[in-house]
């Protein structure tokens, strides 16, 4: 294997020897979600015409968990790396800062998928699900595990310590994944939080994901794919830059 290779199958290896908890923990989560505000809410709720608030849900769920713990695997990993030390040994090798961003984001994008197919596989059983757009599913799938990615492998070269990467997680990732329109329409809201949820990038990932399910959403997925495309490439863009500077790594 070249060094980006042997540098990925140590991230997938590292995530993949802990499944029990990186992998089955996320789905459970979900399915938890899925039967408590499903079971609730089920009666109460409409959003599109002739789907289920629970068929509506499971889409969301599934976005969620790929987003959550794309981002969770860079960010885990190198702040792991920086705390025990072992961080060095990456440093001595003459891996480019391409190679570095290609195995950590491409590592983030394999647990994100495996997490999303197994509460897909779990939550599709409690409903009705069609496939009016597949090509939609996998293209957000990919840029947003991709974007969730980049943006931990951020986060984890900014933290310094576990308490950093846990605000960065509880006061970011986790208002702007559950605020994203996973358990609602945005419609439903009034015109000003209609306004703010269009500010919000993870709206734009977990709608056009949607809409590959039902074939309607809250905005085109044509805005989705633009909106997710251009926050990919700036944060990207970020990312391999602070590799390329070794920032907080080489210092």
């Amino acid at each position: 294997m070249t060094g980006w290779q042997s540098l990925f199958y140590k991230e997938v290896l590292r995530f993949w020897k802990v499944s029990f908890q990186t992998v089955a923990a996320p789905v459970l989560t979900a399915i938890l979600y899925l039967l408590i505000f499903g079971h609730v809410l089920e009666n109460q709720v409409k959003v599109y015409d002739q789907v289920s608030y629970t068929a509506f849900l499971v889409p969301g769920l599934v976005m969620m968990s790929v987003l959550q713990n794309s981002f969770a695997n860079s960010s885990s990993s190198l702040i792991q790396s920086k705390i025990m030390g072992n961080l060095v040994f990456l440093l001595l090798t003459p891996l480019s800062h391409w190679s570095w961003f290609v195995a950590y984001v491409g590592s983030s994008i394999a647990r994100g998928l495996v997490v999303g197919t197994g509460v897909f596989a779990v939550t599709a059983w409690f409903a009705h699900l069609s496939f009016a757009a597949p090509v939609w599913i996998v293209v957000f799938a990919l840029a947003g595990s991709a974007l969730l990615g980049a943006l931990g492998l951020i986060a984890g070269l900014w933290a310094e310590k576990f308490d950093q990467l846990a605000a960065f997680q509880n006061f970011v990732i986790m208002p702007m994944t559950f605020l994203s329109g996973v358990f609602y329409s945005i419609h439903s809201l009034p015109p000003f939080w209609q306004g703010v949820s269009h500010l919000n990038p993870f709206f734009y990932m977990i709608d056009g994901f949607r809409y590959g399910f039902f074939g309607v959403s809250d905005v085109s997925p044509w805005l989705s794919l633009g909106v997710v495309g251009i926050a990919l490439l700036l944060v990207s863009a970020l990312a391999v830059h602070l590799l390329r500077i070794g920032y907080k790594i080489r210092s």
